[in-house]
């Protein structure tokens, strides 16, 4: 496991390699060093404000257990593996279920992807806080990604219906909240793989095509036949 961060923020993602950040003292994060100590650093990602033209995406993955290294990133690995059968290249990271940690890994990561995927904290439970940590931060929400996401799960589970999953659009970048278990995760990915190429030309500029005038973008990006 990475070493506590010791006032420098979360190391940079690298590919191949998971970053995790520590679990906060109560009430507290690290400071950037010399900076007023209210001030919270961001992860320093290479290359930043640098966006990629290629197709990158960022996993990270939200989870007090994985951060504290005492659970296997079971969701994190599988959703890498099925964005890079997509195309995707992609880095990983780890947080814990802390709405300043997973805003600042987003808002870091969003300045060098085009799509951030979290899995993680979408459910309940006192700490499950996702959502409200991008909402907190992105410039809007596109619903129906969660809409697809949940009438997914509920083909497997009533359950599905509890889940806080969501999408929303920051900077340019598009934001998938999954839910944190592994199947759970990768239906909800399934679900809007249809859909995927789309919003991502059309959030980076590409407003000329209509999706019924043309099939180029389902046929990039089809449901994974091995699901």
């Amino acid at each position: 496991m990475a070493a506590p961060a010791t006032g420098t923020g979360p190391p940079a993602p690298v590919r191949g390699k998971v970053v995790r950040e520590p679990l906060p003292p109560p009430g507290r994060l690290v400071p950037e060093a010399g900076a007023a100590p209210s001030a919270v650093a961001e992860p320093r990602l290479a290359g930043r404000h640098r966006r990629s033209t290629i197709q990158s995406a960022f996993v990270l993955t939200v989870s007090d257990g994985v951060a504290g290294g005492t659970r296997h990133d079971e969701s994190g690995e599988v959703l890498a593996q099925r964005l890079e059968r997509l195309g995707f290249t992609v880095e990983r990271a780890v947080a814990p279920d802390d709405e300043p940690s997973v805003a600042r890994f987003v808002r870091g990561a969003a300045a060098e992807h085009r799509l951030v995927v979290t899995t993680g904290g979408t459910g309940l439970g006192p700490r499950d806080r996702t959502p409200e940590a991008l909402r907190g931060l992105i410039d809007y929400e596109i619903p129906g990604f969660g809409e697809l996401m949940r009438a997914e799960g509920r083909a497997s589970t009533p359950f599905a219906s509890l889940s806080r999953s969501l999408a929303g659009a920051y900077q340019g970048t598009l934001v998938l909240a999954l839910p944190g278990s592994p199947r759970g995760a990768l239906e909800s990915l399934e679900a809007v793989v249809p859909i995927l190429e789309h919003a991502l030309a059309t959030l980076g500029g590409d407003t000329g095509r209509h999706p019924l005038e043309t099939g180029a973008d389902a046929a990039q990006l089809q449901p994974d036949p091995a699901g």
